[in-house]
């Protein structure tokens, strides 16, 4: 009889389990992505930062890279010039992101901190399957910081329910309600650096329709947690010159495959130069958006880039004067007031507290996808 009742009741547990799987979700999950074309960096980021006349104590937070399932960390090395600062290496305990802390008493002049390291990053394809995706009732306690609705910079709110109410009027499952909400956003938003947070900003999107990669992905992270999945605003490096190495990815959690990477603004200007290319041909161009969209919403991340870190609204390590929404490329304060984050690509912008510089030689050639047109090719036929 003993044995009987301990069979129905792990028999009962088992059933429970597969109704409600709600214990195996996990956000440590690594990316079950497809790894290919791997590719090696070796990265020379030196960062000025100029406090103001006076400062007594300046204090600066630079992102480690991590190394995970899409890249790996080879090799790192810190130096400060002109003052001998030897930084503290931490990890914040929301996310995990990893910081070196620098601080510099009574800094005379432009501090220049150079991080040399090689990195080694592949393309992640998901390949998501609509009909794979499952929906969840019940989220873990651990998924509570991807879930939030309020915070400085992914916030929801009546607002966004109602405009979520229009774009998707009826469910019809997570993965095609998610990308319903980023055809809208590719549809509605415009890119504009005279008018950008800065900032993962949801409501800066919401209200203006403009912004920055970070005000269109911190946008669509609300619409997702409104739709009920977990999200997270990622910040990392393009590795080829621009004004500003920094951009920002969307990941949302989608079981069974957990984050997943997605580029709404870097594919939207790889729409407009297809719709802007005269070469094309009709059929081309229609062909070539397809591609575009069919990439975007099977899941997809370029090795032209790697991340340095993900969330937003956490502390760092030593704290600093508040939390910090989102950190692009660094984060500095002087006598505890934070310094302005530059926008080097803003032709209204003229002062920086900080500039960055930064060189990246791959082990061999690679091209951009967002600016590839070949690199569509493959995704021109349904998968």
């Amino acid at each position: 009889m003993k044995r009987i009742l301990t069979l129905v009741c792990l028999l009962g547990w088992g059933l429970l389990l597969a109704a409600d799987e709600t214990p195996e979700l996990d956000p440590r999950q690594p990316y079950s992505a497809e790894r290919r074309n791997p590719v090696t960096y070796n990265v020379e980021f030196l960062v000025t930062v100029t406090a103001p006349y006076r400062t007594k104590t300046l204090r600066v937070w630079l992102p480690i890279p991590p190394s995970d399932h899409g890249q790996e960390l080879l090799a790192t090395e810190l130096t400060v010039f002109p003052d001998a600062v030897k930084p503290q290496i931490a990890d914040e305990s929301l996310f995990g992101n990893r910081f070196a802390y620098f601080e510099f008493a009574n800094p005379q002049g432009a501090q220049v901190i150079r991080h040399k390291f090689r990195v080694r990053t592949w393309e992640l394809r998901w390949q998501l399957d609509p009909a794979r995706v499952q929906s969840v009732t019940r989220w873990p306690e651990s998924f509570a910081a991807y879930r939030r609705s309020e915070s400085q910079a992914v916030v929801t709110d009546v607002r966004f329910e109602k405009l979520l109410a229009q774009i998707v009027p009826q469910r019809r499952g997570p993965l095609q309600d998610f990308d319903t909400v980023l055809t809208w956003v590719d549809g509605h938003f415009a890119y504009d650096h005279s008018k950008a947070s800065l900032k993962a900003s949801s409501v800066h999107g919401l209200e203006n329709l403009r912004g920055h990669c970070s005000d269109y992905h911190g946008f669509c992270a609300a619409m997702g947690r409104l739709l009920g999945q977990p999200t997270r605003v990622t910040y990392g490096l393009n590795a080829f010159p621009k004004s500003s190495p920094s951009h920002c990815k969307l990941e949302a959690f989608l079981p069974p495959y957990g984050w997943v990477s997605f580029d709404v603004s870097e594919t939207q200007k790889l729409s407009q130069a297809i719709h802007s290319n005269k070469e094309l041909l009709d059929s081309e161009r229609a062909t070539l958006l397809a591609a575009a969209r069919r990439r975007l919403a099977s899941g997809f991340r370029d090795n032209t880039w790697f991340v340095q870190t993900r969330g937003t609204d956490y502390d760092l390590v030593p704290k600093a004067s508040a939390r910090v929404p989102v950190v692009r490329t660094i984060y500095a304060e002087a006598d505890g007031q934070p310094l302005p984050d530059p926008d080097p690509s803003s032709t209204e912008q003229t002062t920086f507290a900080w500039m960055t510089a930064h060189r990246f030689e791959s082990d061999h050639a690679v091209k951009s996808p967002f600016t590839d047109l070949n690199s569509l090719r493959e995704w021109s036929k349904p998968q």
